[in-house]
């Protein structure tokens, strides 16, 4: 019976072609309809390296998985239930990804000879036709033959129309998971309304994807996945470098002061600097610098002049910007580096996720040069994350570090809107005239938290010397004295490590608070980590979940938590750092689970080694 409906509680669905296939289009619109349908999703975006890989090839193919939910979840999921396949070599990289019995959408049009030989399958393989893939259900569609003759009276040369395969097949799913069109439609308009004849091929296209589905004999069932359960409120989707722009946006309001990027481009992070460059109506400054230290050193120069200095990389900036970095902490003035992490060394794989830059937060300069981390950790995280991190600058008189990286920053959940009222307040005092009894302004005479004061360039009788020579306690001269050295380097060291009487403690995330295992984790592992737990407290195991946004300090508390487990497992997407750092400051025999593949770790596979340690 055709247009039968069934109700599903999710889906994970994944698009994957050629890099000029428009995946990552086709996926974000399939996002964002979902968002506005009040599902609750995860995503991630799986970018091939290079800028225009080889089209048909293995290291060209470009992937975008979604997860679709009526229940709250944390990952886009460990395994697809649908596959879009606009290739051999996307349905190649893709299919162990695949549950056994889903569902396969094959663009047959990208299985011929040429594209069966770029996907290195043996001479005369077709994985369609030759009954390997039995154990799956295959949807073959001529994606290709079908848009053409949908756009046949378009005044177009095949090329462009070729580009309009996406919007079919998002028609198409449209029709399958039951939605309406509109919303892309809109987008089209928008994005090309000044180009009618585009704007008219992939609108049609789109439409001849649904109708296809509608008019077809071939399939039978739909699907829909009702409403999330969530807080009432107004939500949107976010993905993480948008979030952490509005968080230091937010904090640049909140506080009065300005905000200033001086940024070199580099992936993950340079969404940050084209997302901030479109609010000046803000306050917001962007500089586009010739080089990563130029970047960093205005922003360094912004923030003596009494703005939010601001600078945005990934590891490769950060080991060039790690000169600069001792030169914020020497002056004790704002600063925050973003650091979106990638896999590395060197270049690395700049396209896929890894925390492997915490040692490199931790220790990654010359001399004693302690910097306060914040880390975020899903997404909507991002926006707190960032927004602390600027308090903690401005309030503390020092550079701050935020970690994200690759997996957050283009992954995509729901946020709820915050409400400014509900931002705690980040109040600035910059000193403007001596105090009572000082005759010489003093640069380094600190207060309660050990912060000196903040003199904006200038100002009448405050005049004072800064740079990167070892300052005298108090006075700021320049000093060699040796004494004078160990007490400034312990000084520096105190005041970072007192910021832990100024952040909260740490809480559990789920479990109970003393028990058999409790896994710490940080940064984009949560979800992973938050499902894992979850599921095995449902059945009955005694694990808890503590997840890490201030990884230094930590909180003063987290001793006394991990006191109170028997064995301690951190996971992680390295090869084990926070691990050590635990076990160095408390001499606890934690075990790390590590994964450095470029991916994230799975729900299922951690639930797998936390049961070795029950």
């Amino acid at each position: 019976m055709k247009d039968q409906q069934e109700v599903l509680s999710e889906v994970v669905i994944k698009f994957a072609g050629d890099s000029g296939d428009g995946m990552q289009l086709t996926g974000s619109q399939f996002t964002n309809n979902s968002a506005m349908m009040g599902l609750d999703l995860a995503t991630f975006p799986d970018f091939p390296a290079e800028i225009r890989a080889p089209i048909g090839t293995l290291p060209g193919v470009s992937g975008f998985q979604l997860r679709i939910s009526s229940d709250r979840i944390f990952t886009p999921g460990d395994e697809c239930d649908v596959l879009v396949a606009m290739n051999a070599a996307a349905l190649k990289v893709n299919l162990k990804a695949l549950k056994k019995g889903g569902r396969i959408i094959a663009n047959t049009d990208g299985f011929d000879s040429r594209n069966l030989r770029l996907a290195n399958y043996p001479d005369g393989v077709n994985p369609l036709e030759d009954n390997s893939l039995d154990g799956y259900e295959l949807i073959k569609m001529d994606v290709t033959k079908m848009t053409r003759e949908a756009l046949k009276d378009i005044s177009m040369g095949t090329k462009e129309k070729d580009r309009a395969k996406n919007m079919f097949v998002l028609g198409f799913l449209y029709w399958m998971y039951n939605r309406d069109m509109d919303n892309t439609i809109s987008f089209l308009t928008e994005k090309f309304g000044k180009k009618p004849e585009i704007l008219e091929s992939n609108v049609k296209a789109l439409q001849s994807g649904y109708n296809f589905g509608d008019t077809t004999e071939t399939f039978s069932n739909r699907y829909s996945v009702e409403k999330a359960k969530m807080d009432p409120g107004t939500y949107r989707s976010i993905m993480g470098n948008q979030a952490i722009a509005y968080g230091l946006i937010a904090a640049s309001q909140k506080s009065g002061l300005p905000l200033f990027l001086g940024s070199y481009p580099i992936t993950p992070a340079t969404d940050i600097l084209h997302e901030l460059s479109k609010y000046k109506s803000f306050g917001v400054k962007t500089f586009q610098a010739e080089d990563e230290i130029a970047a960093i050193t205005s922003a360094i120069g912004a923030s003596y002049g009494g703005s939010i200095g601001l600078t945005t990389t990934s590891g490769p900036g950060m080991a060039l910007k790690a000169e600069a970095m001792g030169l914020a902490v020497m002056l004790e003035i704002p600063l925050v580096i973003c650091n979106i992490q990638r896999g590395g060394p060197s270049t690395g794989l700049p396209t896929k996720t890894e925390q492997s830059d915490l040692m490199q937060a931790y220790y990654g300069r010359n001399g004693e040069c302690p910097m306060p981390i914040v880390s975020a950790s899903t997404p909507s995280d991002c926006f707190e994350a960032a927004y602390e991190a600027v308090r903690i600058a401005l309030q503390h008189m020092t550079p701050v570090i935020l970690l994200s990286d690759g997996y957050i920053a283009n992954g995509a959940e729901p946020w709820k809107f915050p409400v400014s009222a509900d931002l705690p307040a980040i109040e600035v005092k910059f000193k403007t005239e001596l105090s009572q009894g000082e005759e010489v302004f003093q640069p380094y005479l600190r207060d309660e938290k050990l912060v000196r004061p903040w003199v904006v360039p200038g100002t009448a009788a405050l005049e004072h010397r800064i740079g990167g020579l070892e300052k005298q306690n108090i006075t700021g001269n320049i000093s060699y004295d040796s004494d004078n050295h160990e007490l400034m380097v312990k000084l520096r060291q105190e005041k970072v490590d007192k910021i832990a009487q100024y952040i909260p403690k740490q809480q559990l995330d789920s479990g109970e608070e003393k028990g058999k295992v409790l896994v710490i984790g940080w940064g984009s592992t949560y979800g992973a980590i938050k499902s894992a737990c979850i599921d095995l407290q449902a059945q009955g195991h005694s694990v808890s979940h503590a997840h890490l946004r201030y990884i230094r300090p930590f909180p003063e508390n987290l001793g006394d938590i991990i006191k109170n487990f028997e064995k301690v497992v951190i996971p992680e997407i390295n090869n084990g750092q926070l691990v050590k750092i635990i076990r160095d400051q408390y001499m606890v025999d934690a075990k790390g689970y590590n994964k450095i593949k470029g991916v994230a770790i799975t729900k299922g596979e951690l639930i797998e080694f936390i049961k070795t340690q029950l």
